[in-house]
């Protein structure tokens, strides 16, 4: 599967980011001599050497992982901060409509009363089940 592809899923591009990441540190890490030993190549290939990776090339590209992540990290973070004001916004705007709700209900109450003083008989087939006491 390939990045570029347009149907490619947000959670199939991270996975595939992450393997990409992978197999980045693993190629810059150098084979120790007891691996390189171990790997004896078939009768008829060619035994490609993989380059060396001095220590401050290593120390590079682990800064350069670093900052990537960091940058990644920023931007997330830049978008949440300017996303918070939007749900906070949307929360007030329940809890107005909740209160408008609640006094509506309170205000029906108060200007229309029950005519009689005694709860109105539930007719529900469920309800009608229920022992009286």
């Amino acid at each position: 599967m390939r990045a570029s592809d347009p149907d490619m899923r947000g959670g199939d591009r991270q996975s595939w980011l992450l393997y990409e990441l992978c197999a980045l540190l693993l190629a810059a890490l150098p084979l120790s001599p007891a691996a390189s030993e171990a790997a004896v190549p078939a009768p008829g290939s060619r035994a490609t050497r993989r380059a060396q990776v001095s220590p401050a090339g290593f120390v590079a590209f682990l800064l350069g992982a670093s900052l990537a992540m960091i940058l990644c990290g920023s931007v997330t973070f830049l978008i949440g901060f300017l996303l918070m004001p939007w749900a906070i916004g949307f929360l007030m705007l329940l809890y107005v409509v909740g209160i408008f709700s609640n006094l509506s209900g309170l205000w029906r109450a108060i200007l229309c009363p029950r005519s009689s003083s005694s709860p109105k008989e539930v007719s529900d087939p469920l309800f009608s089940k229920l022992p009286t006491i």
